[in-house]
């Protein structure tokens, strides 16, 4: 059996790292554009701030480790087309320009996603920058050392944490976004409000609910960033805009979403039964609403990943879906979040309600506490519990990952009143605070 990998970031790693066990005869090969395998991109803002000193320690395998497990690695090759009814794909050799031509019974489509690059007036100055992988790290650094006001686009995760990488520098920033709030896909706005405030407060620069509309530059390098509302000198710009999958070389050959997602089934099969998906590439089953949606998240492409290799041959395990569960740290806050917020759900017409809990995490006998804030998102008739956030100085987030499996299992806001937690003053109280929304909901 000739198996072909498209791309080997997370979802690319994780299933060659499962078929070399699964299927120890099989002749594997991957190709991939770049010169090294399974970055955390989730760990630039770390790199750039200086809390990761050596960036080797984002990458958890190598091309020669995938090697050593015998499979081909075809590291800077471009694949440029793919026949699916042929079965034979093409690629370019990026160093030499030599073309080939190769052969597969399975086709693994783990090719990733790619930055969201708007084509505004301006946007080829020097200095506007991605921010995805190792190269965009390194470019990221070098090019901030001389940059002392330095703009970021979109309000994201990524973006998020890169505005405080640079504050802690001391370099002047400002953040844009179309959006009226930061992390508006993840926390509702009295979340997001105290992570804005906190950023006023340290001096950066809020431009929301403003749209880039060009950049303007003197001597070919950016000094200005405009849109809709106003204008910001700038030494550096990072475009965090969002994802886009990177799926042209099946277009028209096997179904997507508008957005050029892949959608797979419950094996991550294709509508092509020997061609199988995994990643950013893909559309996922997003649990709270039963239906696809993307959510390029590391998380789900590791799990999709060892999915693939294991059904590759014969259908083994199903996907559970995701609930987008994730997390972030800012300054001192813990955030953390799974499912719908309450203003997601507003849009797409679900009647939710919400109970919000203001605790401490600690019995006040103890001699340190720290408040929590946790809201739970509910369908009002059937009580099903679609969505929960938390934020704490202390580090909480692991609950998250708990109301993760109750969205799950279809958990209801009552039941969660009830579910057994321990106690232990050193820990929590002997009402758990998830089981105190619970309850509030029942009252």
């Amino acid at each position: 059996m000739k198996i072909a990998v498209i791309g080997c970031t997370h979802a690319g790693t994780a299933a060659v790292s499962n078929m070399t066990k699964l299927y120890p005869e099989a002749e594997i090969t991957v190709y991939e554009k770049n010169d090294n395998v399974s970055f955390l991109s989730c760990g630039i803002a770390l790199y750039v701030g200086g809390v990761v000193q050596d960036a080797q320690g984002l990458f958890y395998s190598s091309p020669q480790e995938l090697e050593n497990m015998g499979v081909t690695m075809k590291m800077k090759h471009a694949v440029t087309s793919i026949d699916s009814e042929a079965k034979t794909l093409t690629a370019e050799n990026l160093e030499t320009g030599e073309v080939i031509e190769d052969t597969y019974d399975k086709l693994v489509m783990t090719t990733g996603s790619w930055p969201i690059v708007p084509p505004l007036e301006g946007i080829q100055l020097n200095n506007i920058v991605l921010s995805k992988n190792y190269t965009h790290a390194n470019n990221i650094i070098e090019k901030a050392k001389d940059a002392q006001k330095i703009t970021v686009v979109g309000a994201g995760y990524i973006g998020i944490e890169l505005v405080e990488a640079f504050e802690s520098y001391g370099k002047e920033v400002t953040l844009i976004d179309s959006s009226d709030r930061i992390l508006s896909k993840y926390l509702d706005p009295e979340y997001t409000e105290v992570i804005e405030n906190e950023f006023e407060n340290r001096g950066i620069t809020l431009a929301l609910g403003e749209t880039v509309s060009k950049f303007e530059g003197e001597n070919g390098h950016v000094s200005k960033v405009v849109t809709t509302k106003g204008a910001y000198e700038t030494d550096l710009v990072v475009l965090c805009i969002g994802f886009k999958p990177n799926t042209g070389l099946l277009q028209g050959q096997v179904d997507m979403l508008d957005n050029g997602a892949i959608i797979v089934n419950e094996y991550m099969q294709t509508s092509n039964e020997d061609i199988f998906a995994a990643g950013d590439s893909c559309a996922i089953l997003y649990n709270p609403t039963g239906k696809h949606a993307y959510i390029p998240l590391a998380t789900n492409a590791v799990r999709m990943g060892t999915l693939a290799a294991k059904n590759l041959v014969k259908k083994t395990i199903k996907y559970m879906g995701t609930q987008g569960t994730s997390g972030i740290k800012i300054y001192e806050n813990n955030i953390a979040s799974t499912g719908m917020t309450e203003t997601a759900a507003s849009f797409m017409d679900m009647n939710v309600k919400s109970i919000t809990i203001l605790e401490n995490d600690r019995p006040e006998f103890m001699p340190s506490y720290e408040s929590v804030t946790l809201k739970v998102v509910y369908e009002e008739g059937t009580r099903r519990i679609v969505g929960a956030q938390v934020m704490s100085k202390a580090d909480l987030t692991q609950s998250i990952n708990t109301l993760s499996v109750c969205i799950q299992n279809g958990m209801t806001i009552d039941e969660l009143g009830f579910v057994d937690f321990f106690f232990q003053p050193h820990y929590n109280k002997p009402w758990n605070f998830l089981n105190q929304a619970g309850l509030q909901a029942i009252q």
